[in-house]
């Protein structure tokens, strides 16, 4: 049995369980009204560290039905490894710190078959933007089976037919994981940021071209198939470090 190892546990999120389980704990006793106004197919989640994205991934993922999905596909950028495509996990098993999550490697295999862009590529997967949404999964979605796709030198259009693919499988969610802007001063990470927000908001292409998220491939995917969206939190790591200089946005979102 082969395992997608954990890369960033101990750094991005906690390696034991139990601080996993706290910080989820931790997450939920802010009372917000958040609500979703419809089903999700599709998911945006941030990937930073606990400490300053945790909230505001844990904001969409505490919205979605724990029994509706049968496996979860994550899509996200590399951000140390370079190679054209995007790489599909090929492993029998995800390790996150409470428990393995299996891989639906017969979906992933068709997967692959199907889109040429897709190869297994092992460096690709040493990636932060996917597996900090595997502790969200595991906590969430205990019945779903798991995907992992990390995508390199890509143009967004080729996704385009997989996200629609994924939104159009009821037994599916997809997540895109991104960041937003980084390392501006706060006033200008809001203001870049609301390009982000607003094309989501929206879905228009056009508005995320001054996006600066680092999934903006993704993001732009998934926004030329979507139907309806409702941004769910948007926060910038100045909430939990205090510091306005160099600043990175956040943002959370439901896709239909």
């Amino acid at each position: 049995m082969s395992n997608r190892t954990m890369s960033v546990a101990g750094s991005f999120y906690p390696n034991s369980c139990k601080e996993i389980k706290e910080y989820i704990s931790i997450f939920n006793k802010v009372k917000e009204n958040q609500k979703a106004n419809f089903k999700a197919k599709a998911i945006i989640a941030p990937h930073a560290g606990y400490v300053f994205s945790g909230y505001t991934a844990n904001c969409v993922y505490k919205l979605l039905d724990s029994k509706e999905f049968k496996r979860v596909v994550v899509v996200g950028p590399s951000h140390h490894f370079y190679a054209k495509g995007a790489s599909i996990a090929l492993y029998d098993n995800y390790e996150t710190p409470c428990r393995n999550i299996e891989i639906d490697m017969e979906y992933a295999r068709n997967l692959m078959k199907k889109y040429d862009f897709l190869s297994f590529v092992d460096k690709l997967h040493q990636e932060h933007s996917t597996e900090t949404q595997m502790p969200f999964i595991e906590h969430y979605l205990p019945q779903a089976k798991v995907v992992e796709i990390v995508y390199s030198d890509i143009d967004y259009k080729k996704l385009i037919p997989l996200f629609q693919e994924l939104l159009d499988d009821e037994e599916t969610l997809l997540v895109v994981s991104s960041d937003l802007s980084h390392f501006h001063t706060l006033k200008e990470a809001n203001r870049v940021d609301n390009f982000c927000i607003e094309g989501i908001k929206d879905i228009n292409i056009k508005e995320l071209e001054q996006c600066e998220a680092c999934g903006l491939i993704g993001i732009k995917a998934l926004i030329s198939v979507a139907k309806k969206s409702q941004v769910i939190n948007y926060r910038t790591s100045y909430d939990a470090s205090g510091d306005d200089v160099r600043v990175v946005g956040y943002l959370s979102a439901i896709v239909g």
